[in-house]
């Protein structure tokens, strides 16, 4: 070190008189930091050549950003370069499952200072606690910059992080406190749970109960809504809700003689009300909400079934905080497959689902199936939020009859600043297709061409960058491939 110091004067070395592990060993060399932005880099890493050049480059377009991060992959001891993690721009529910920003990071010098750098006690997470309290100091998200470009190269072998947290059992339980002390700070009580993958579930206190009305659209098929109304009025734990069926043209005596059976058998919590019109999921779910009166509206197709009971628990959780928009969760088809776990947008020119016939339990992209994160987008096959943001957005597009008014909608949240997130942890089953036929004739098909239309004219921009997805990763399947496709 004395050596590489006498070779430019740009190496600036300091000896600690006592092993002060890497908090105090980073708040030491922070003493020494005169430049406006501090780059922390592990001593077995590497960076790429130009990383330094892209971080000004990006510094000189956004001189307001106080923080960047880059994308990342893993170098073995022969240099060879594997398991790319191509991140999302800022998602901060994302980050409070897992510290994804990680390498490169480039921070403000006056903010570090300001939060007096590294905490000692959170060894092996130290950067995790730094980046939540970093980022609490800044109001503005979009001082927060992703370049998503590959300029870190985490070293892997037997004793590192990139190898395995089995390593470093106290950075596990140095996260979970960060994590907890986070919440504290932000006022936002709750409980930090292991995932299963070495990451984190956090369930929120709820400070803010109300009831809760599940808006259902049907037209016949009794079976299928019985199943679907059988399984929540036998399994949910929350009991502060009503279901409001909204009939759009029923004709079938079975279906008259399942509204009698659970209007006698929950006079309290369930109703129907006539729809006389065309079929317009907008409409009909916009008419919904002006006759109801909750704090907070769940979405829900009729060929839905409910198969754990925390789930209205889980989603209110999420939906009573003032920052959170829609709250999605993961449908699965009868085999067990995933059918939806978050809306990317762009796939197929508007949307597709995240990680579709993955087989559940599985961990898909970096964790991503295992922990909650921000999506752009969820479906309202189950879709839950609070009345105000829906009265803040004016509710459902109607000129979106069939097609993509759940991925408007959520748009329209996000451009009133919300954010939309998807819950790994609440799962239902949803037996699609039962309800809704195919784009099968003319008529059906060029309805489908103008919703596409008004998408792409409405959200052209977002759809072809959607910031909770990696732009190098591919727009054609929902699978979270390497984007390779060529035009």
């Amino acid at each position: 070190m004395e050596h590489y110091q006498t070779l430019d004067t740009r190496i600036k070395v300091i000896f600690r008189e006592e092993n002060g592990h890497i908090s105090r060993a980073s708040n030491s060399a922070l003493e020494l930091a005169t430049g406006d932005f501090v780059a922390l880099l592990d001593h077995d890493d590497a960076i790429a050549p130009h990383a330094l050049y892209e971080v000004v480059s990006y510094l000189n377009a956004n001189p307001a950003t106080d923080m960047i991060y880059t994308d990342e992959d893993k170098i073995d001891a022969g240099d060879r370069r594997f398991d790319p993690f191509f991140k999302p721009d800022w998602c901060p529910d994302s980050f409070l499952s897992r510290m994804y920003t990680c390498h490169l990071g480039v921070y403000r010098r006056a903010i570090v200072e300001q939060i007096g750098g590294f905490r000692v006690g959170f060894e092996g997470a130290q950067d995790y606690d730094f980046v939540l309290r970093f980022t609490e100091q800044i109001a503005q998200t979009d001082r927060i910059g992703h370049i998503p470009k590959i300029l870190y190269h985490w070293r892997s072998h037997a004793q590192s992080t990139a190898q395995s947290l089995d390593s470093k059992d106290y950075a596990t339980d140095a996260a979970h406190r960060a994590i907890a002390e986070a919440l504290d700070r932000r006022h936002e009580p709750g409980q930090v749970l292991p995932s299963g993958s070495g990451h984190w579930i956090v369930r929120y206190e709820i400070l803010k109960p109300g009831r809760v009305t599940i808006i259902i659209p049907t037209r016949d098929l009794a079976d299928v809504l019985d199943t679907c109304l059988r399984s929540i009025f036998t399994l949910t734990t929350y009991d502060n809700y009503e279901v409001l069926i909204v009939d759009n043209g029923s004709v079938e005596a079975k279906t008259r003689e399942l509204f009698d059976h659970w209007s006698s058998k929950e006079p309290d919590r369930f109703r129907v009300l006539a729809y006389d019109a065309p079929f317009n999921y907008s409409k009909i779910n916009n008419f919904a909400v002006e006759h109801s009166r909750s704090p907070y509206l769940l979405f829900l197709n009729n060929d839905t079934e409910v198969i754990d009971g925390d789930w209205m628990t889980a989603m209110l959780e999420q939906a009573q905080r003032e920052s959170i928009g829609a709250v999605g969760v993961t449908l699965l088809y009868p085999d067990d497959t995933i059918q939806h776990a978050g809306v990317v947008l762009g796939i197929g020119g508007v949307a597709g689902h995240s990680h579709k016939t993955f087989p559940h339990g599985s961990g898909g992209y970096v964790a991503q199936l295992k922990t909650i994160n921000n999506y752009s987008a969820v479906t309202a096959a189950c879709l839950m939020c609070r009345r105000e943001a829906f009265e803040a957005i004016g509710g459902f597009e109607p000129r979106l009859q069939i097609a993509f008014n759940d991925v408007d909608f959520c748009l329209k949240l996000i451009e009133q600043g919300y954010r939309n997130v998807h819950l790994p942890h609440v799962v239902l089953y949803h037996y699609e297709s039962k309800s809704r036929g195919l784009e099968d004739t003319i008529e059906k098909q060029l309805r489908f061409k103008g919703e596409v239309d008004y998408m792409r004219d409405r959200w052209g921009e977002i759809l072809d960058h959607d910031p909770c997805y990696s732009q190098n990763l591919t727009r054609v399947t929902e699978d979270w491939a390497l984007g390779v496709e060529t035009n």
